[in-house]
This record gives C-alpha cells, sequence and structure tokens, in this order.
C-alpha cells in the first residue's frame, strides 16, 4: 500500500511498534497529571502553568538543542532520553503511590519531563530520515510516525480514563514507567549507518545563526514556522481548557475527559492518515492553509456546542485540522532542507511548535480566568482565522513575484 511504503523499512518498523506502546503510555499519564491538577486546585490557570512547565524548555533549550543533535550522534541522544524519561516516569508513579499531593512536586516533575523531552523530540524527528532505505518515503515515513503518535493519543485517554476511574491515578503513571523498555529494546534492535559527526568548532550560537540564515532564505519555509507560531501562541492552548468543558460545561468527570482528548485524536489520526496517502509532489504549503482554517473553525465553532456529542464532534475537526497542518508543515519543511542543517530546522518547527504553546496556555488560561471559557475559544478560533488568511495572501504575493522568473528561466 502506498500510505505504508515507508514500513518497508526494518529500523522504521522497530522504531514505529516500541513508540507507539511507548506514547500510549505518555498520553495516560498526562491524563492523570490534568486530572490531577484540576482536581486539587480547580483552576484553568493550574492547568496552564502545568502545560507550560512541560513545554517551556522547547522554547528555551532548542536553539542549542538543534545544534547540538547536528553536531552529535542523533542515535545514541534518543537512546539516552528514553532512559532519562523512564526514570521521571517511575518518580511520578512513586509521588502518585504515596499520595503526595503536592503542586510544587508535580510542576518540577513536569518540568524535568520537558527538559529531557526537548532533547528527545529533535533527536527523534531528525533521525527519521536515517532509518528509511529510500529518500522518497521521507514524507511517509513523517506521515506514519504522526499517525502512529495521533492513533496513541486515541487510545492512550481511552484507557487512561477507564484505569484512572477503576484502579486510580498511580496504575496511570506505573503503566506509562513499563511502557519506555519496549521503546528502549526497539532501538537496541535498530542497526543505523550513521557518518560520523564532526563537531564544529563554531560556538552553539554562531550555528544557530547559520541555522537562522539558512531558515530565512527559504520563503516557504519561514512563513509556516511563523504560521505555527502563532496557532501554538494563541490557538492550539484551546485544549488546555477541554478538562473545564468536561467539569464545569458537561458536569462531567474522568471519563468525559478522556472522550475529549479521544475525540482531539481520532480527528488527528484522519488528518495525519490522509496526509500520508498524498503524492510526493503534493503542494504542502496549500495544505497548510487549508487545515489550518478548518482547525480554527472548528475552535471557533466549540463554544456553541450546547450538547456533549456536539462538542466532541467540534473537538474531532479541530485534532483533523491541527494535525493535518503540523505534518504538513513538519513534511515540508523536512523534504526541503539539507541534512547537515536538519537538526536546527527541526528544532525551530519544535520551538515554534512546543516551545511557544506553554506560553500560549498562560496567555489562555489567564484570559479564561477573567473571560470565561466559552469566550476565550471564540476569541481563539477568530485569531486562528486570521492568522491562515495572512499567510495565504503573503503565499500568493510570493507566488506571483516568483511565477515570471520560472517562465523566464523556462523560456
Amino acid at each position: 500500500m502506498r500510505s505504508l511504503r515507508a514500513l518497508r523499512s526494518k529500523n522504521f518498523r522497530y522504531f514505529l511498534s516500541g513508540q507507539s506502546l511507548s506514547l500510549i503510555g505518555t498520553w495516560m499519564q498526562k491524563v492523570a497529571v490534568s486530572w490531577i491538577v484540576y482536581r486539587l486546585t480547580g483552576s484553568a490557570f493550574m492547568l496552564g502553568l502545568t502545560m507550560f512547565a512541560n513545554l517551556i524548555p522547547s522554547l528555551i533549550l532548542s536553539p542549542y538543542v538543534g545544534s547540538f543533535c547536528d553536531r552529535h550522534n542523533r542515535y545514541k541522544i534518543l537512546l539516552i532520553t528514553q532512559i532519562l524519561l523512564a526514570v521521571q516516569a517511575g518518580a511520578f508513579t512513586y509521588v502518585a503511590y504515596i499520595r503526595l499531593d503536592n503542586m510544587a512536586v508535580i510542576i518540577a516533575l513536569s518540568l524535568v519531563q520537558g527538559i529531557i523531552t526537548a532533547f528527545d523530540t529533535t533527536a527523534r524527528q531528525s533521525l527519521i530520515a536515517k532509518m528509511i532505505k529510500r529518500e522518497w518515503d521521507l514524507p511517509n515515513a513523517i506521515a506514519l510516525n504522526s499517525s502512529m503518535a495521533n492513533l496513541t493519543r486515541i487510545l492512550g485517554p481511552a484507557i487512561g480514563g477507564i484505569i484512572l476511574s477503576t484502579l486510580g491515578e498511580t496504575m496511570c503513571f506505573g503503566i506509562n514507567f513499563i511502557s519506555y523498555f519496549f521503546v528502549i529494546f526497539s532501538l537496541l534492535l535498530m542497526k543505523l549507518e550513521l557518518p560520523e559527526n564532526e563537531h564544529k568548532k563554531e560556538n552553539v550560537w554562531a550555528t544557530f545563526k547559520e541555522g537562522y540564515v539558512y531558515l530565512k532564505a527559504s520563503p516557504g519555509s519561514f512563513s509556516i514556522i511563523l504560521l505555527l507560531a502563532a496557532y501554538s501562541l494563541f490557538v492550539i492552548p484551546f485544549s488546555t481548557l477541554l478538562p473545564v468543558f468536561a467539569k464545569d460545561i458537561f458536569s462531567g468527570n474522568a471519563a468525559t475527559f478522556s472522550w475529549f482528548e479521544s475525540a482531539a485524536g481520532v480527528g488527528a489520526l484522519i488528518g495525519t492518515g490522509y496526509i500520508a496517502t498524498l503524492k510526493p509532489d503534493k503542494n504542502m504549503l496549500t495544505i497548510v492553509f487549508l487545515s489550518s482554517s478548518l482547525f480554527a473553525a472548528s475552535v471557533l465553532l466549540l463554544p456553541s456546542g450546547l450538547v456533549l456529542q456536539l462538542a466532541l464532534f467540534y473537538t474531532l475537526v479541530s485534532g483533523m485540522g491541527m494535525m493535518s497542518m503540523t505534518a504538513a508543515i513538519n513534511t515540508y519543511l523536512q523534504t526541503h532542507v539539507e541534512d547537515s542543517m536538519r537538526g536546527r530546522m527541526v528544532s525551530y518547527f519544535i520551538m515554534s511548535y512546543q516551545g511557544l504553546i506553554p506560553v500560549g496556555s498562560l496567555i489562555i488560561g489567564s484570559v479564561a480566568q477573567k473571560c470565561g471559557t466559552r469566550t476565550t475559544v471564540i476569541l481563539e478560533g477568530v485569531t486562528g482565522l486570521a492568522a491562515s488568511f495572512i499567510f495565504f495572501y503573503f503565499k500568493r504575493k510570493h507566488e506571483r513575484r516568483t511565477q515570471p522568473a520560472i517562465q523566464q528561466f523556462a523560456s
């Protein structure tokens, strides 16, 4: 099947199988952490603060991490970070077991996880190109990796909600701890042919500047990074408020919250599944505009869902739009980059995506405290639509500017 062609590479199969089991545990832990925070505080702001602690390292460390991964063995970095994440999950399990309901401890452990993940995500994303045998399978591998992540986003919260409501929080953390052994084992099975990395003499800021100059030289890459940054600040953090929708607006419980997470996961799986079926020559910039517009429109409509089923449907569509957009952006970037710059370009993607989400979560959490959840989400949708159409305007303007040059060259 064309949509599964990257699975012909054994190393990528090992990676995908191990990572899928690990990510189920990660999502179970995420559900448990969000529910504990809201149970202890009842505060949308504290939900945003916890996400901020977990994701802010991606913003602060990305300039260094991208250069670090380009200068060192990405496989070894990935293996070490997975071991450290297993240790962190073990610490969370112990904290839940002794019932240490302390927000400072939860935020501290979330921060530690965020620091490790900053290195892990950059190494993992930039290593995918080395896991496949055929270069033209890279877009499909990226889409399959995103599809796998979103399938686990469906299964993880669904299983987590059941276990959270029956066996308790400790079990969610314990399963996540065990799940890391699967991905570590899959990494040990892989046999990668990696070139010897030469440690550059320039300092990290010089190599970061080199990456910035490289990015600015590509208008397409630069514009989608800016679009993603706008969405990460003002639209994607709508998910921070899902526990509020579940508990307060629809008078639900942990299981209700898991339905919202799973609905977003189903939509995300549909979106990345669509990206996986695209031909390599598909115009990804057009896909970025259409999917981002769909995402913003569904977020705008979410507060109008007067019944739970309609709200879950809008959440599903938002997940479909969001992951189609991010998968298309990741695919465009990785297929328009030299391998020596891959780590830095991936770091820009992560910085504008995961790095800015925590800042946006604090903003959205604060606005929700003052203006209410429904009003805040409506504002997020309007902002996203405005950003998408600004991106479309400059995209068309660039295409009109470059078209005469292309025609002149062809003649």
